[in-house]
């Protein structure tokens, strides 16, 4: 787990490697050459955390840690986003993410199929009145989006000495004539600000930057941008979120353009039943967390289909799923056979310079 990461030939690709202490604290990043050497001393051990990213948790703790200012430039988008991780001089890596997209199409579903239960005869809640009194709603498909760009940089806060938060500042499309609107109303405002709000709860530095600082800031680092959006590649979405962190710590170009490309898993809740009738107008029961005592999302080494994780379980067999694709590899899994590694939240694979470019679109 992590071997191909540390292979020589892809050290300037990679970056610098998360290392942990003992206790779990976050410490300075090192170099693939100096990770190799703590396990080959057998001072260090493999780990991966729930996005995924391999680092090393070593068995002891340093007696006086130095640490460097780090900051996380986040870059927000429609479809796809963009964060990157920047020290004093080096780039300690950069992230690619998909946006939590589903969430709209699933509440309107759930909420068709909780008011057409209540006109047959099985169980079924109440209808609830004033449940937002007193509260600042939130769309449930904003709050996902934001809440995913917040999973994404606790995880990385567990495993890197973070202190700040770069996040460019998106605005609300104004209306004519419907004076605040964009401060008060709009989901995309009070989105950010609720997570602007969670970013300092983790104790993290936050600056906010306009589009067209930005964009300055790329062109005096003489960095370019592509037009196509959903092209996985340093240039796309990470570029901005590199000119933030990077005017924030002082590095004059990024050391290494390779990335992470992360999307998150979906996860089926309970159900009460399928859409779907079966043979014989049986609705069968639909969803949940748990399969066969393993969790869903459970990242293991199979025999046979190496790395993977857990999707399902059907006839007391596992589902299990590509990493890289989220495709079903097979539904007849043996508990027995697998090697639970860790749970992960988000498929991800590494892209060097030589592989990424692959286009979404």
């Amino acid at each position: 787990m992590g071997e191909g990461i540390l292979d020589s030939g892809r050290e300037t690709a990679i970056g610098r490697i998360p290392v942990v202490s003992k206790s779990g604290i976050p410490l300075m990043p090192c170099r693939p050459t100096k990770a190799r050497k703590l396990l080959e001393q057998r001072k260090a051990i493999k780990k991966r955390n729930k996005l995924g990213i391999f680092y090393l948790q070593l068995e002891f703790d340093p007696n006086h840690p130095v640490t460097q200012p780090l900051a996380i430039g986040i870059d927000p988008g429609t479809k796809f986003e963009g964060f990157s991780v920047v020290g004093i001089e080096d780039t300690v890596l950069n992230l690619m993410s998909k946006a939590v997209d589903w969430v709209k199409k699933a509440v309107a579903q759930r909420k068709i199929m909780r008011r057409v239960r209540r006109y047959r005869k099985n169980r079924r809640r109440k209808s609830k009145k004033n449940r937002r009194n007193n509260k600042t709603f939130l769309p449930p498909s904003t709050k996902a989006r934001w809440d995913a760009k917040l999973r994404l940089v606790r995880q990385l806060c567990k495993i890197l000495p973070l202190q700040y938060a770069v996040s460019e500042d998106v605005k609300a499309t104004t209306r004519k004539n419907q004076r605040g609107w964009n401060r008060n109303f709009s989901p995309l405002e009070v989105g950010k600000h609720y997570f602007y709000a969670e970013l300092e709860k983790l104790g993290l530095i936050l600056i906010t930057m306009q589009g067209h600082e930005t964009k300055q800031l790329r062109e005096a680092f003489g960095l370019k941008k592509s037009p196509n959006k959903s092209k996985v590649a340093f240039e796309t979405h990470c570029v901005d979120a590199w000119v933030m962190a990077a005017a924030i710590t002082g590095a004059k170009n990024p050391s290494t353009t390779g990335l992470y490309y992360v999307e998150p898993i979906r996860f089926h809740r309970r159900q009460l039943h399928r859409l779907q009738f079966s043979q014989g107008g049986i609705r069968k029961r639909y969803g949940g967390t748990i399969s066969l005592g393993l969790k869903r999302g459970t990242l293991i080494c199979h025999k046979k289909h190496g790395l993977c994780y857990v999707g399902g379980n059907l006839n007391n067999r596992l589902s299990l799923h590509c990493v890289r694709t989220g495709k079903r590899l097979t539904q007849s899994g043996k508990k027995e056979d697998c090697h639970i590694l860790t749970k992960i939240s988000f498929r991800t694979q590494f892209l060097s310079s030589v592989n990424r470019g692959v286009s979404l679109g």
